[in-house]
């Protein structure tokens, strides 16, 4: 049993980050591209949660709702960027950082406004229920298989897209030099309102399938978005391949901590101090993790690459 419920928390930490690659995938290309902090981008994790519940609620159909969840944070993105966001690119890094701390609280107010205080809930789609069994006897949510499924699938189709497409062409010019792909007479405004939306897309779309397995609340987005930022950081900014191996690793060690460390400390002292203390520990892994990584590293596992 104890083999089956490690495998289990293996595949938690699997689902947990292709999640996570989700988040940071649209977050490093933004700030790749534009050079862009933005702080709002788990506010747009929240808008597809509630666009996916809501029209789920009112069609009956979670598919319906998952479109849903796409089109509402894409254009909540896209007018984001071309009100807000297109007019911060060139000033300071804090002017970007207080602007996108004031989108947060804006987005969490109108939320508020529109669905009230109390949290939505989702309901995993028939096609989805059920279990599958796993070596050594336990069985896994086939709903959290799905999302594992999910997210491989959306990173291969993100390195067809950066690799094999115009589009791609374009985004890595523009990570490269903006200023010569203008020149070159690519509309650098509407490539900078397509990445963004599409980063937006995919921040709703990982709150969206989420949203089946957690309550969907106000203010959902920031403790996934510190992880995010956790993410293409260690990664390497501006990467997708980093933030995709990234989020893989802070998923599994997160989950495995969380899972490993208070029954590690319990050889030592008692249950109860030491899920305190492991625990505690736990929470902090993560960031260890990357401290050491950025001593060995500094830009990151694999970072973008430039010219």
């Amino acid at each position: 049993m104890q083999i089956a419920l490690f495998i289990e928390q293996i595949l938690n930490g699997l689902q947990l980050g292709v999640m996570l690659f989700l988040m940071a995938a649209g977050l490093t290309l933004i700030f790749g591209v534009m050079g862009l902090i933005n702080l709002a981008h788990g506010s747009l994790y929240m808008v597809g949660a509630f666009a996916c519940a809501a029209v789920a609620a009112a069609t009956g159909s979670f598919w319906l709702g998952l479109a849903a969840s796409l089109a509402a944070a894409a254009a909540a993105g896209a007018i984001m960027e071309v009100l807000v966001i297109r007019r911060l690119y060139d000033r300071d890094h804090l002017d970007q950082v207080l602007a996108t701390f004031a989108l947060i609280l804006v987005f969490s107010e109108a939320t508020r406004w529109l669905f009230g205080s109390f949290p939505l809930y989702l309901d995993i789609p028939p096609l989805l229920q059920g279990t599958v069994p796993l070596p050594g006897g336990s069985r896994y949510q086939l709903y959290r298989l799905a999302i594992i499924g999910v997210g491989i699938a959306v990173a291969v189709g993100m390195y067809l897209l950066i690799t094999k497409t115009r589009l791609g062409m374009r985004i890595r010019a523009g990570q490269s030099d903006r200023d010569m792909i203008g020149a070159l007479g690519v509309d650098i405004r509407l490539l900078y309102t397509v990445v963004f939306a599409f980063g937006a897309a995919l921040a709703g779309f990982a709150g969206a399938l989420v949203g089946a397995l957690q309550s969907v609340q106000v203010g959902m987005g920031e403790p996934v978005l510190i992880l995010a930022f956790v993410v293409i950081v260690i990664g390497g900014i501006g990467s997708i391949k980093g933030a995709l191996v990234g989020a893989i690793l802070v998923g599994v060690t997160d989950t495995l901590g969380r899972f490993l460390l208070p029954q590690l400390f319990g050889l030592m002292m008692p249950p109860s101090q030491a899920g305190l203390v492991g625990g505690a520990l736990a929470s902090m892994l993560i960031y260890i993790v990357m401290a050491v990584i950025l001593a060995v590293r500094p830009q990151g596992l694999f970072p973008a690459m430039k010219g």
